[in-house]
């Protein structure tokens, strides 16, 4: 007997239960994901946001405020590719598309 893993979604939210939302599949594939690229992993600026966990985390706070070029371009792909595959191993990339307008970046 086979179930579907259940765990719950990230950002944390109530459900219609009063309870909080868990989710399976997709919404918890897609909620492992976000968690892991926008929770800031130790690095040698900082001791990481997690105190039980310092290295979880994708760092992509840190391109904050930076010069929008190239070099920035490709250290957020880097970043964005190394977290998935070291925190979301059952997640496949396949692909990331890497936009610069003006002074944003987005993923």
């Amino acid at each position: 007997m086979s179930r579907e893993a259940q765990n719950l979604l990230i950002p944390f939210r109530r459900d219609k239960k009063r309870d909080f939302a868990v989710g399976s599949g997709e919404a918890l594939l897609a909620s492992k994901v976000r968690q892991a690229l926008l929770t800031e992993g130790a690095t040698a600026r900082s001791s990481g946001e997690l105190p039980w966990r310092t290295n979880f985390g994708a760092g992509l706070a840190f391109l904050r405020h930076q010069r929008n070029d190239a070099a920035l371009k490709e250290l957020a792909r880097v970043y964005v590719r190394d977290a998935l595959k070291r925190w979301v191993p059952g997640a496949t990339l396949v692909s990331l598309a890497v936009q610069q307008d003006g002074p944003a970046l987005t993923l």
